[in-house]
């Protein structure tokens, strides 16, 4: 893999990886340093990539461990500061905050599915679970959602 594809890559992916980020952490600053560093061990990290058409999901579990490494440094830091509000305001309110209910285990599949557009296949490899797994969480994610919307 040689640098301009990786820098191409890496743009026209970033909104989504964002956004996973962001599914994870739920703070500004910290989806960006996890960009940073998702940037860094990606590169360093080429070489392990087999085939350049499965880079988004290769660079979606960079992120993904970068994100829950992120979050159990913080973990020991508690935090006395309003809530950040979001860099994207939401285009349904209802919609996020029932989300935002949802354990992370349930919403990170719902969001790369229907959010980033990636197959159950996909998700599964980024996930590092089997797709009947990714399919039945799906599924809660779903009921979940239905029945925190339907009780506003």
């Amino acid at each position: 893999m040689d640098k301009d594809f990786f820098v191409e890559e890496l743009e026209a992916h970033h909104a989504m990886l964002y956004r996973v980020a962001y599914t994870i952490l739920q703070n500004d600053d910290a989806c960006r340093d996890a960009l940073q560093d998702t940037a860094l061990r990606a590169w360093e990290k080429r070489h392990t990539l087999r085939e350049d058409r499965y880079f988004r999901t290769w660079v979606t579990r960079i992120l993904i461990n970068t994100c829950y490494d992120t979050r159990r440094r913080h973990r020991r830091i508690v935090v006395m500061e309003e809530v950040p509000e979001q860099s994207v305001p939401p285009r349904d309110p209802g919609l996020a905050m029932a989300l935002e209910q949802l354990p992370e285990r349930l919403r990170l599949p719902l969001v790369l599915h229907y959010a980033e557009g990636m197959s159950y296949a996909e998700i599964a490899e980024a996930l590092r679970l089997p797709q009947s797994t990714i399919r039945s969480r799906l599924h809660n994610a779903r009921e979940q959602l239905r029945k925190e919307l339907e009780a506003e």
